[in-house]
């Protein structure tokens, strides 16, 4: 009988242990971020780009110089990096806000432009803060160790020479990524926009846990995807 209340209270202690545990994971999860796009609404998506083809029409407008395009670009305190983990349950969104760095633009000669961003990962935020804490610590940025993530592009694909204000450009970019001072070779596909004096520039890309020495924060009650997608979504001024 002593035997049988053990394993009575054994068995209601891992039971508790098993809803104290998913209590928890359940507080964790729920994304609480939406993904804004810098890209004015498009009639037809660009074969690169990230709007939808059944977008609502954007009007045509004036035809841009190359004088207006060419140049020194600063990413403007409105831009945002957004990270993505798709579960078995969602999608969750992280949104970085901290972003700076630069595009040199070049009509005349693609090989000749650069572009670079730093982003501060301290200010990485999904809207849960309990996630966060967990997402930024030892198992997996170690934002302590390595604050900053950057993109430095390496090529861009050719640019047209005659632009429209308003209207998308498919562009892509190769280039370096470095999380946790880990490289990983990556390309954007993206879709740039001039409009009100500014650049807009919308683009993703794909990489993994692995890439970066991370593991799958897979558990026995949520399969996680290895997969991560990494959306640029920054306005430039001059």
């Amino acid at each position: 009988m002593k035997k049988k209340t053990i394993a009575i209270t054994a068995a209601g202690v891992v039971i508790a242990g098993a809803i104290t545990a998913f209590t928890l994971l359940n507080n964790t999860l729920g994304n609480n971020v939406e993904i804004e796009s810098v890209i004015p609404t498009q009639e037809t998506g660009a074969s690169n780009g990230t709007n939808t083809a059944d977008a609502a029409a954007a009007p045509a407008g004036a035809a841009v110089t190359a004088e207006q395009l060419n140049g020194a670009w600063n990413i403007a305190d409105t831009s945002k990096v957004y990270w993505s983990v798709t579960t078995s349950k969602e999608t969750v969104n992280f949104v970085d806000p901290a972003v700076t760095g630069t595009w040199n633009v070049n009509l005349d000669d693609a090989s000749a432009m650069t572009g670079e961003g730093t982003v501060e990962m301290s200010a990485l935020d999904s809207g849960n803060a309990q996630r966060d804490e967990h997402v930024k610590g030892a198992d997996f940025l170690s934002v302590t160790e390595f604050p900053q993530s950057t993109f430095t592009v390496k090529s861009f694909s050719e640019l047209p020479a005659e632009w429209t204000e308003g209207t998308a450009v498919p562009v892509q970019l190769q280039g370096m990524m470095t999380v946790k001072s880990t490289e990983k070779e990556v390309t954007f596909d993206a879709q740039a926009v001039y409009s009100g004096r500014q650049l807009m520039l919308s683009g993703t890309t794909t990489v993994t846990f692995e890439d970066f020495g991370m593991a799958n924060p897979h558990s026995i009650v949520l399969d996680t995807e290895n997969n991560l997608e990494v959306r640029l979504e920054l306005v430039l001024s001059k």
